[in-house]
């Protein structure tokens, strides 16, 4: 049992014993079957137990669960998320009954087994960890907000995904124009992220956009950045053994606006990884991001081959 996973199983142990008469009902799910894969980034009833269900030891061990899969940086960000639904009901005047404990916690399986799974997620936060042979894979993973930025004065006050946007948005206007037009591959962005809430992220989209081996060497340490960026949100070492792929297998694409304010949508893809970025929504004030696993999310191969191995 490895470190990671020996912390992810010691938190679930502690987060089913804090559960409340009848609560594993709303909490445990099987491994096998539809649920362990039906996420959701949109609010709306979902599986598992509601935080505010969970008393104050049950829910402390259900956002200690959600921290042994992000970095401490990506769990600020997570909070800070979860917060922003209360910032949210205010701008909508409670007309949809928004709240920072609208979230759920889900386990698939048994704690410990070699093959078990669990989902924090509610509205623009959903984090998904399936635990295979002891080795855990986290995507997707899916950070929203609404709005994406506090302002007063003209300053600004807060936004959780605002490095994601300036640093992209730093690199698209950076580009020469030649360069430029191969990495914009539409002047509108779309309304969402392209995959939205699939079950799986399967071929890459089209178009790709621009290569990293097309770019200068300052895009090109863009775009790394970037995907650092992303790739840090999960704990430190899940993060420290990412591949990095080849320049030329690496492609970064842009639609939309070039300014801040205007609605825009970025995607980098390599093998085996897809981030999306769009904010488009509330006059781009409504940003989605997502980490996925292109044949991986949910522990796709790796199940595959583990039960491949288990056969006589």
């Amino acid at each position: 049992m490895t470190s990671t996973e020996r912390a992810m199983t010691t938190a679930a142990e502690g987060l089913l014993s804090a559960l409340p008469p009848g609560g594993e009902q709303h909490t445990c799910y099987p491994f096998t079957g539809p649920a362990r894969t039906q996420w959701s980034y949109l609010p709306g009833p979902r599986r598992g137990i509601a935080l505010p269900e969970l008393g104050t030891a049950g829910r402390k061990a259900a956002h200690r669960l959600l921290a042994t899969a992000l970095s401490r940086a990506a769990f600020a960000q997570a909070v800070t998320i979860m917060a922003f639904e209360e910032v949210l009901d205010l701008d909508e005047h409670g007309q949809r009954g928004r709240h920072s404990s609208g979230y759920h916690v889900a386990v698939f399986g048994s704690p410990g087994d070699d093959a078990w799974a669990w989902r924090f997620e509610g509205h623009h936060l959903s984090v998904t960890v399936t635990i295979i042979a002891g080795q855990p894979v986290v995507a997707p993973l899916f950070m929203g907000a609404n709005p994406a930025q506090v302002r007063h004065n003209g300053q600004l006050v807060i936004a959780p995904l605002l490095r994601e946007e300036e640093l992209a948005r730093a690199l698209i206007t950076g580009l020469p124009p030649a360069l430029r037009d191969l990495a914009v591959i539409a002047g509108t962005a779309p309304a969402d992220i392209i995959t939205t809430a699939a079950t799986a992220a399967g071929s890459p989209l089209q178009p790709p956009g621009i290569t990293l081996s097309r770019l200068p060497e300052h895009a090109r340490g863009q775009v790394r950045q970037l995907l650092g960026i992303y790739l840090d949100r999960l704990a430190p070492d899940l993060a420290d053994g990412e591949h990095r792929a080849a320049d030329s297998k690496v492609t970064f694409a842009w639609a939309g606006g070039l300014l801040a304010g205007d609605a825009h949508y970025y995607r980098i893809q390599e093998p085996g990884l897809l981030i999306e970025y769009g904010n488009s929504q509330r006059h781009a004030d409504h940003a989605h991001t997502v980490l996925r696993r292109p044949g991986q999310d949910f522990g796709a191969s790796l199940l595959a081959s583990h039960l491949a191995a288990e056969r006589p």
